[in-house]
């Protein structure tokens, strides 16, 4: 007929919602699959935006935007950033929330729903977010060994008569008159980092890691114990957790932003962050960072928006929340680099040097050595390190909740019969792989990997995923049926600039980052430590050993599934019977 209708079928238990009968072809829509044990919710809507905002909003915003933006024009690159934004980052985030909200299912199980052949997606999915887990929680480790180290009168790492401390250390201030900065000079702070906490001196390379340090080891253990008891129930205790790591961040980040503007020289840095040179927007890196940028910090393809979304009501106004959430990380980032320059403005009054000179440093690098020597030099220094590193453990928490929540979410929607039950036992085991898999990063060389990691195992394959889940969702599933599925959910449709950025644009931006990454490859140096070739090739390897996912599949796929060639990559689809719905 020409005209739509909605019905109901039920069978042995189960019920399929919302059958749309049209002329030319049949959706269905499974919203409850076993009445038995239904899909877990979220408890109250702020519950998801909390988790989605303390997911996006990590230590990214905090040490590399600033970082990013002072040196790619400062306020200029304000203009390709939002660019890219609009055109490409937003689209992209708006996307993964409808896709998860809709077919209900995490990143692996749902490509039976989009098209089939590209199911290896969601495993390389996964394996990129256990890559991330073995390092990003080591950064969180070092920052916990701060927190622990700041609870003394004098912070340990503002004097050089320590144990750790060499002849070269210096405590350079504009107050130590008497005292000359030479170029082989280093502060208190950048030895208690590279030789206290790090240990990377008695390490000459990724060719010789060395020993474990118990200390580290002790410090990422409790943060593991921490995120498999704020996640090993489901999204209803992660859901509950944020709400503290996902507001607290914003509180000290306001507290220092107070202090950082009182203090002398403060104005240096915010001159020196937001003075536009608009001659560098000609520059093709200027626009490759602002894409990267917006990427990474809104994080689209780590399967994590698909898994949050999956828990919301189907009728949610995803939309909406897409806006709001992409917002507050970019104004986040935005008010991080306030955060951070006003402090290194204080840093370059006090040594009586330019702003450029203590902001070279970009990475942990910018909060462990340069931050931490500008809190060590403030009155009630001891205050302000805890909250500080306090801070920058919660950051890390939520995104660390939000990454394992997209793996746990993704294998048990794959395999229920054996996983759902025994969620517990399956979130321990995930929590015990990524801490074994941390232990190369906890090595007097331990440095060094969390850089390869960073470089290679995580950015050029996580951005060739995601190109290829918008051309299999654009241009396979169709922007039309997902134009449909949209509008099943929230009574509209998406308009033609959403339309216009899923089927071209957004392939584009990310093609445009992922030749980028190819044409112009990243010279990798850590301390004084310039990676050797062969390293590049190791950081590639583990790159494709994700990605290689996907091509496999795809030949596994079409040796085993039977019919037309429209049916077996996923085109073109057999309609059920209204009445049989086993099997979908």
């Amino acid at each position: 007929r020409s005209h739509s209708k909605e019905i109901r079928c039920h069978f042995g238990g189960g019920r399929c919602n919302n059958v749309k009968i049209e002329s030319n072809h049949t959706t269905l829509v499974v919203q409850q699959t076993n009445l038995d044990r239904p899909r877990e919710t979220w408890s109250k809507k702020m519950d998801f935006l909390l988790s989605v905002i303390g997911y996006a909003v990590d230590l990214g915003n905090v040490w590399r935007f600033p970082y990013i933006c002072y040196q790619n024009g400062g306020g200029a690159f304000l203009l390709p950033y939002m660019l890219m934004a609009v055109f490409g980052g937003v689209p992209l985030f708006y996307m993964e929330l409808a896709l998860g909200q809709f077919h209900r299912s995490g990143c692996i199980s749902i490509w039976k729903h989009i098209c089939p052949i590209f199911k290896g997606i969601g495993f390389a999915i996964c394996i990129i977010a256990l890559y991330i887990a073995f390092y990003y929680n080591t950064i969180m480790a070092w920052a916990l060994y701060y927190f622990l180290a700041s609870f003394q009168p004098t912070l340990p790492w503002t004097t050089c008569t320590n144990p750790w401390n060499t002849n070269h250390c210096l405590r350079y201030l504009s107050t130590d008159s008497n005292l000359t900065w030479t170029n082989t000079s280093t502060s208190p702070a950048e030895e208690f980092y590279t030789r206290q906490v790090l240990q990377v001196h008695l390490s000459p390379g990724l060719h010789a890691l060395g020993s474990v340090s118990w200390q580290l080891a002790l410090c990422l253990l409790l943060i593991f114990t921490v995120v498999y008891f704020s996640i090993w129930k489901g999204v209803k205790t992660s859901g509950k957790v944020v709400w503290v790591t996902a507001t607290f961040p914003y509180l000290v980040l306001l507290v220092l932003l107070i202090r950082g503007a009182t203090l002398p020289g403060a104005w240096r840095g915010v001159v020196f962050y937001l003075k536009p040179d608009w001659g560098k927007l000609l520059s093709t890196t200027v626009w490759i960072d602002a894409a990267a940028q917006i990427f990474f910090s809104l994080g689209p393809g780590f399967g994590v928006l698909l898994a949050f979304a999956s828990y919301n009501p189907f009728h949610n106004n995803c939309y909406r929340d897409a806006l709001v959430t992409s917002s507050v990380n970019c104004l986040t980032s935005f008010l991080s680099g306030f955060v951070i320059f006003t402090v290194l403005g204080y840093m370059a009054e006090m040594r009586q040097v330019g702003v450029e000179t203590v902001a070279k440093d970009a990475g942990p690098s910018l909060l462990f050595i340069i931050y931490a020597e500008a809190i060590a030099n403030m009155p009630a220094a001891t205050f302000f390190a805890i909250i500080f590193f306090l801070m920058i453990i919660m950051l890390g928490l939520d995104s660390t909740f939000a990454g394992l929540e997209g793996v746990i979410t993704a294998m048990i929607d794959e395999f229920p019969q054996v996983l759902s039950k025994r969620r517990e036992l399956f979130v321990l085991g995930l929590v015990g792989v990524c801490y074994l898999g941390a232990l190369s990063t906890l090595t007097y060389g331990g440095a060094f990997v969390v850089k390869l990691f960073e470089e290679y195992a995580t950015g050029p394959a996580v951005i060739t995923v995601v190109f290829l889940e918008v051309i299999a969702v654009s241009w396979f599933y169709g922007t039309s049926r997902f134009c449909s599925d949209v509008h099943m959910m929230l009574g509209f449709s998406p308009g033609l600039f959403w339309k216009v950025c899923w089927v071209a644009i957004c392939p584009i931006f990310l093609l445009f980052i992922i030749v980028s990454f190819l044409a112009f490859p990243p010279e990798v140096k850590l301390f004084d430590y310039l990676y050797p070739p062969w390293t590049t090739v190791l950081g590639y390897c583990i790159g494709v050993s994700s990605f290689i996912c996907v091509p496999a599949y795809m030949v596994y796929h079409l040796l085993t599934t039977k019919g037309t060639f429209k049916q077996v990559i996923g085109v073109e689809r057999s309609i059920p019977k209204v009445n049989d719905c086993r099997g979908l």
